[in-house]
């Protein structure tokens, strides 16, 4: 008998988790299917790759295919690469039951997405932003679906829940039926339990709130991978570039599976057209990029066809990237639970991985404050046998990135001028055609 029936999981479902090869369940799945079925609402908190969407998505289909019915769950999760990872798990896990979802993310057109949310789909997947957009301006036919909702989930709660989030995640929780008996659900799932998420504890205190299961299952200092190897680089920012090459380029790093975190999206466009000119297999996933090569760049690292992904923080939440061999964070991440997340991408499963942080001497303050919240020291870089990374940098690499480094910001330069030039005839030309008119 499956571990999932003990937990009171339908047939049905254990069925389609045994499709996707998912047959026991995780910590946090064993933890929160069963309270969530009995109608308690729930904070959970679960390192990345734990499974925390079958965690929510199990119970939330199991409640919606036994009375379906309108719009029965919204779930809201802060990047649009998350949003798509969800949809396809609940797609995957709901087909046996015809289930409808209607996805709310930039990048779309939401004249789409209005029409799609109209004829009232089971489960609603959406960015904050996005679905505020719609109830601003789709009128009440669109979203009136939307107030009768009975599971509303806050995915990466802990960014959901910050000052960047608030204006719109109130918009969104506005139109959805309050809290409490007779009202909606409420599941709210992280990786990092912070302060303002252990808050929420106190929901169940007040009067006719359902009660609050809290689970936390290797979260905050235990949320990095017992078996990550941790390690920083001090370098001169002048050569961080060729410093970057070198070390892709050792023998023990040429063929890894890597993902390179910055700061800004013109860090990591700068990167990517470096790192090309070097003739790395390399993609780029940030928030600059058109939907539709943000899909094709995460989907390219997944199947391998790009060896090396260069991200933001867009890329350092909840993907599910299993086969990441080595993070390097190319700017030092000036929150440190954004250094947890990032290197979180690698070392899953019981798997070995490798995080190394490039830093200057202006980022020592950063690094203190990283290792203060994980409660382990970094350690210092050393060389491969027989390989002087600073050796080879000064000898052999420095001013072949630094000229690559230099037609990159010049191909980038042509090709900003180049979008503005065809913006402006576009613009002509419709000026053109209110004159005729």
């Amino acid at each position: 008998m499956s571990d999932f029936t003990t937990l009171g999981v339908d047939k049905w479902l254990v069925d389609s988790l045994r499709a996707m090869a998912i047959r026991k369940p995780t910590p946090i799945q064993a933890a929160c299917i069963e309270p969530i079925l009995n109608g308690q609402d729930c904070i959970g908190g679960s390192r990345t790759g734990s499974g925390k969407t079958v965690a929510f998505g199990v119970p939330i289909l199991q409640t919606w295919a036994r009375d379906p019915f309108g719009i029965f769950a919204v779930v809201l999760t802060p990047t649009r690469e998350l949003a798509l990872q969800i949809a396809e798990q609940f797609t995957a896990l709901g087909a046996p039951q015809g289930l409808k979802i209607c996805l709310l993310i930039g990048g779309v057109d939401m004249r789409t997405q209005a029409l799609q949310l109209a004829t009232r789909p089971h489960i609603v997947i959406a960015t904050p932003g996005r679905m505020a957009d719609h109830i601003r301006s789709s009128g009440e036919d669109t979203i009136c679906g939307l107030r009768r909702v009975k599971m509303v989930v806050l995915d990466e709660a802990d960014r959901m829940l910050s000052e960047t989030f608030a204006d719109d995640l109130a918009e969104c929780l506005g139109v959805l039926p309050p809290s409490g008996t007779g009202g909606r659900q409420t599941l709210l799932f992280t990786a990092t339990m912070t302060d303002e998420v252990k808050l929420l504890k106190e929901m169940e205190t007040r009067e006719g709130r359902r009660k609050v299961f809290v689970c936390e299952v290797d979260t905050d200092k235990a949320a990095i991978p017992p078996t990550l190897k941790q390690k920083f680089m001090l370098i001169n920012s002048y050569a961080k570039e060729a410093y970057l090459h070198t070390l892709l380029s050792t023998p023990g790093n040429e063929k890894k599976s890597t993902i390179i975190f910055t700061n800004r999206t013109d860090t990591a466009n700068l990167l990517l057209h470096i790192l090309k000119a070097l003739e790395h297999r390399v993609t780029a996933l940030h928030s600059s990029l058109p939907q539709s090569e943000r899909i094709s760049s995460l989907e390219r690292f997944r199947a391998s066809y790009a060896r090396i992904l260069v991200a933001t923080d867009v890329a350092s939440r909840g993907l599910d990237i299993p086969a990441v061999e080595l993070v390097i964070n190319f700017d030092v991440p000036r929150d440190p639970d954004d250094y947890i997340h990032r290197v979180g991408r690698t070392a899953r499963a019981g798997k070995a991985g490798e995080a190394i942080t490039i830093m200057g001497e202006r980022d020592v303050a950063l690094i203190e404050s990283i290792e203060a919240r994980t409660g382990k020291k970094l350690e210092k870089y050393e060389d491969e046998p027989g390989v002087s990374l600073e050796g080879r940098v000064v000898r052999e690499t420095l001013q072949l990135v630094s000229e690559k480094k230099r037609m990159a910001k010049l191909d980038i330069d042509e090709g900003r001028n180049e979008n503005g030039k065809r913006t402006r005839r576009l613009q002509e030309k419709a000026m053109g055609i209110k004159k005729r008119k």
